[in-house]
């Protein structure tokens, strides 16, 4: 019997934005978050901030995980996210990074607006778990 109530899944965009062209870290967390049940959109490799931008808002996600290893994450992530803000979707956007981040990189990414940030070998029920926990539903 159908209450009415029934919760979509949770949508999530799993972005590889600039010249990082190694996805394989992207491509696991992405089946991770199937695998959970959540709805999984991958941009493909080379993103734009601007194209990141436009599939998030235009797939309505509620989180964007960002991958990146190329070492741009102080000017790329910021740039997704002024384009988030720009189109009100940033208030309703968990967004995340994930990838190689020095640990002193994490608190500015964190002040600009980011959820949350996973290095190499973060177990993925830890990665789903937060999202499950901070998802505003």
């Amino acid at each position: 019997m159908s209450t009415g109530q029934e919760q979509r899944a949770i949508r999530c965009l799993v972005a590889k934005v600039g010249l990082d062209g190694h996805d394989r870290g992207a491509h696991v967390i992405a089946r991770a978050f199937r695998d959970a049940g959540f709805e999984v959109i991958y941009s493909g490799l080379h993103r734009a901030p601007e194209e990141i931008v436009q599939a998030a808002v235009q797939e309505d996600v509620d989180v964007l995980g960002i991958s990146i290893l190329s070492g741009a994450h102080n000017t790329l992530v910021p740039k997704v996210i002024e384009g988030l803000k720009s189109y009100g979707a940033f208030e309703d956007t968990l967004i995340l990074v994930g990838g190689i981040i020095p640990d002193e990189d994490r608190s500015d990414l964190k002040a600009a607006g980011v959820a949350e940030v996973f290095g190499p070998g973060t177990p993925m029920s830890e990665t789903i778990d937060f999202v499950r926990e901070h998802v505003d539903r």
